[in-house]
């Protein structure tokens, strides 16, 4: 694995522990982004497990490089998803981070 593929793998996870942890908690302020774009809290805390695990699955993959498509493969559904949740609820503007990872998340996929 590159340096390149290494530093974002890393990132990636950092972000996702971060955000995951802060929506399955139900702090509000984890919540406010998906509250913004009316969805429920119970389905934001199942996608924040669901992120937390997935990072915890790159940080795996950064040990072993073959286990790290699985989770950046989910994780690129999950902001594909958040995109398109955002421009249904007409807030394209706020879509701008999932449309960051997403394409974070692309690149790591080629580069690994």
């Amino acid at each position: 694995m590159t340096t390149n593929a290494t530093i974002i793998l890393a990132f990636l996870a950092v972000v996702f522990v971060i955000s995951g942890l802060s929506k399955a908690s139900g702090n509000p302020k984890g919540l406010s982004g998906t509250r913004d774009v009316n969805v429920k809290d119970g389905i934001a805390r199942v996608i924040g497990v669901f992120e937390a695990l997935l990072a915890l699955g790159l940080i795996l993959g950064l040990k072993w490089n073959w286990m790290a498509y699985f989770p950046l493969v989910g994780l690129w559904f999950f902001m594909a998803g958040a995109i398109f949740v955002h421009f249904k609820a007409n807030k394209a503007k706020t879509a701008f981070p999932a449309f960051f990872l997403l394409t974070l998340i692309s690149i790591a996929l080629v580069l690994i």
